[in-house]
């Protein structure tokens, strides 16, 4: 395999990630010529199948919810803070009304910035803003080389390199593959390690025990150079939360996410309700769970740090009801996206949803469900869309070559939020080279098109558009193939993005410590 660059002047929007500018990659018949890093912004209006009506019936089903059911808090400290706040709390159920969390969702931002160690990196999440986060959290990988596979430390370092390299990943999100050959009470030490070095992007920490979500907020703090006053004085990292559907947050989970919030770092709630199992069977149902679930959360969180940044996610699916497995990239995946989006509005929150698919390989199947679970997203004015490259299996795999199709789905995404692609200038209209062509003519040769043929249109990654006999001949590869040539060559040819050695030192000295001092414990 040979991988030659391109340094020739050229388009703007040919830009290589993993710190360097510039440049093609060639592996094979495949092409990488991405486009630069941006903060996509969705132009489009949301998609809001409920009418005022529906809003208010689903609003109304939350706040009976709260206010009549209560929601399990199994974390003793969150329930004081409750009890001090005026909820009604029962052992460990907690009751809220409707004006104490309508108050507390009232100081939480419509949107917020993370900043990595990277300033250039930085992230806004809310408004029109729309990133996009890598797989997070499989035990498995797999690739056609290697097929199925427990996750492993060199699988999940070949994963944060793809994280880097792609402009059209924003954020490093939880671990792309989960390694089991390192030991759990120091894996997240030499995880996070590895991503900060790897990737100058925003990181996440799982609220898995108070010591990786304390050590994480300072392996960031260390690895970008920061006082601890310039660490807390805006986000820097976040962590997501799930609740327990139906009904509970579990201990460990709001024990991070309250760290989080006292230090003015990012929490995104999202629960997690799989219509027919976790929640009712109808979307409605499962949408009003859902949002009643997250929303007790933002609420504590809000009145332990009015105004610090938090989101709320959803994660509402159906399962198959033959066999009982989750299913993702449904009509009711996408429905539920929609109307989770329509009340993450009304309520004034940003919001997270995903990428998901329940395919077991990087074929058709994975492909139309990760589609409609994408185009969701952009309907329903997502923020940030969780496990947008790389996901397969129900989330159970970490695949790189779908993780190499997914980005050339987001990168098609990207292009169709730019604003060339339905100007209406007199230039984009055109009047003149259709009076020059005439009906005889054709376009190709025409200064129109000469003027603007290597920016008009967008050029694929992994795609191949040439015609049946073209394609046989260059050996008929298929997608996947091409995909996982593409990722070979990504990481032959990877170079992480610098870091000052100061906070390298800083970063590998801490780590050094706290893996002397015995990590984390394991029985959360």
């Amino acid at each position: 395999m040979t991988v030659t660059e391109d340094i020739a002047s050229g388009p703007a929007r040919r830009k290589r990630a993993g710190g360097r500018a510039g440049g093609r990659i060639r592996a094979g018949t495949a092409v990488i010529d991405q486009m630069p890093w941006r903060i996509p912004e969705n132009p489009d209006r949301p998609t809001e199948p409920l009418d005022e009506a529906g809003v208010e019936a689903l609003h109304r089903g939350c706040m009976t919810i709260l206010r009549d059911i209560g929601i399990e808090f199994l974390n003793p400290e969150a329930c004081a803070i409750l009890r001090q706040a005026g909820c009604r709390v029962e052992g460990t159920n907690v009751r809220m009304d409707e004006d104490f969390v309508m108050e507390m969702l009232a100081h939480a931002p419509a949107s917020f910035t993370i900043t990595p160690r990277n300033p250039g990196r930085e992230i806004v999440i809310g408004g029109r803003h729309m990133v996009f986060v890598n797989v997070s959290s499989p035990p498995n990988a797999w690739d056609l080389e290697r097929g199925k596979r427990p996750g492993d430390f060199e699988t999940f370092r070949e994963f944060m390199k793809l994280t880097q390299y792609f402009n059209c990943i924003h954020v490093a999100g939880g671990y792309p593959v989960e390694p089991i050959d390192i030991h759990p009470s120091v894996r997240h030490l030499d995880c996070l390690r590895e991503k900060l070095i790897l990737t100058d992007k925003v990181v996440h920490a799982y609220s898995l025990g108070a010591e990786r979500v304390e050590d994480v907020m300072e392996m960031t703090r260390l690895a970008g150079g920061l006082s601890h006053e310039a660490f807390e004085a805006r986000p820097r990292m976040y962590t997501n939360i799930n609740s327990v559907s139906p009904l509970k947050h579990d201990h460990p989970m709001l024990d991070g996410a309250m760290r989080c919030a006292r230090r003015g770092q990012a929490v995104i709630v999202t629960p997690f309700t799989l219509a027919g199992a976790m929640a009712p069977v109808t979307m409605a149902g499962a949408v009003a769970l859902s949002l009643a679930e997250g929303l007790s959360a933002i609420a504590l969180l809000q009145y332990i740090n009015p105004g610090c940044p938090v989101g709320i996610g959803t994660f509402t699916s159906n399962v198959d009801m033959k066999t009982g497995a989750p299913a993702f990239g449904t009509p009711e995946y996408m429905r539920a996206t929609q109307m989770t989006g329509q009340m993450a509005r009304f309520y004034g929150l940003p919001l997270r949803s995903s990428g998901v698919c329940a395919a077991n390989i990087p074929d058709g199947q994975a492909m139309w469900e990760t589609s409609n679970s994408l185009w969701a997203a952009v309907q329903s004015g997502t923020n940030m869309v969780y496990h947008a490259a790389g996901w397969l299996e129900g989330g159970l795999i970490a695949s790189p070559e779908k993780f190499v199709m997914d980005c050339e789905v987001l990168q098609m995404i990207q292009r169709y939020f730019e604003p060339a692609t339905w100007a209406t200038t007199p230039e984009d209209i055109a009047l003149d080279a259709i009076a020059e062509v005439g009906p005889q003519g054709h376009f190709f040769g025409c200064q129109h098109t000469q003027d603007r043929y290597s920016t008009a249109f967008y050029a694929p990654i992994a795609s191949d558009w040439r015609n049946f006999e073209a394609w046989s001949l260059d050996g008929a590869v298929g997608t996947a193939e091409r995909a996982h040539r593409i990722y070979k060559a990504i990481l032959e040819e990877f170079e992480p993005p610098p870091m000052e050695d100061a906070h390298r030192a800083a970063l590998e000295e801490f780590v050094a410590r706290r893996k002397q001092e015995g990590g984390a414990p394991t029985d959360f």
